[in-house]
């Protein structure tokens, strides 16, 4: 008698922890990884949050380390998603989903005590080969310019360096920076400075009351109406993109950030949404 109440007691035993098993596999908590352009970065990481309040058993993990970094993680499989905040080339296309989430454009940047408002890519050409190196002959005051450069692998660098037809390796740049918060932070910290980072970045600080200014460019303002219309002069697309068949979460998340009623975060970081 003892032994059969024994030998139920470890088959209910056995039973009971199968079946727990069973029940914390269905309801595991899901995760989420999307890594590269740190442009994309604070609009993904709120729309994450967005997510997660709707979607509780699931984590938004968000990495940055420039849009070079999300195109191979999201082909090797390191990430979910891949934010890239350029084009892609149809070489860089084989194999991925693209999707267009907003439109950006690249701001010059210089302290908010600096007298300029306005530049020339001709003038940007000559800071950033050190042709020209004081704001005096810019119409400023008489002090060295402190040239801020992005390093290599972010998009904001290539798109930059067409613009003023320059090879990296011309350009003359006394700092060294990563993503957009890094330049804001150099610029602010210095009133000799002079960087280039996304507009939607630099002009959701300057609202917040950050020391920057956004210089106009070639006489076309620097904001979300001018992206919106494409009249300024360094536009650039906001892309997600998954290597071949994505999983669902990855479809479920992505639909997410492209549904019309999530467009107001788009916009409150001063992107402008994609047309539909």
């Amino acid at each position: 008698m003892k032994l059969a109440l024994l030998r139920l007691l470890i088959l209910t035993a056995c039973f009971c922890g199968l079946l727990q098993g069973c029940t914390s596999s269905q309801t595991q908590d899901q995760k989420l990884t999307l890594t590269g352009a740190s442009t994309i970065a604070p609009l993904v990481t709120i729309m994450g949050k967005r997510f997660e309040t709707q979607n509780p058993r699931v984590q938004i993990d968000v990495q940055t380390g420039g849009s070079t970094r999300g195109l191979v993680d999201a082909k090797q499989g390191l990430a979910d998603i891949g934010m890239v905040s350029r084009s892609l080339t149809a070489t860089e296309q084989e194999g991925l989903q693209v999707f267009l989430i907003g439109l950006d454009g690249i701001s010059i940047i210089v302290h908010k005590d600096n007298p300029l408002n306005e530049m020339t890519q001709a003038q940007i050409q000559d800071i950033y080969s050190n042709r020209v190196n004081n704001w005096k002959d810019l119409g400023g005051k008489d002090a060295p310019i402190t040239v801020v450069h992005k390093a290599a692998g972010h998009s904001t660098l290539d798109l930059f360096l067409q613009y003023v037809e320059l090879e990296n390796l011309e350009i003359q740049a006394d700092v060294i920076i990563g993503d957009n918060q890094q330049g804001i932070k150099t610029v602010v910290g210095n009133p000799n400075a002079i960087g280039y980072v996304s507009i939607g970045s630099a002009e959701y600080d300057a609202q917040q009351g950050v020391a920057i200014k956004l210089l106009t460019l070639d006489e076309v303002a620097p904001s979300a109406e001018n992206v919106a219309k494409g009249t300024f002069p360094l536009l650039r697309e906001l892309n997600l993109v998954t290597y071949g068949e994505s999983n669902p979460l990855a479809q479920k998340f992505i639909k997410f950030m492209l549904a019309q009623e999530n467009h107001d975060l788009i916009e409150q970081q001063n992107f402008v949404p994609p047309q539909n």
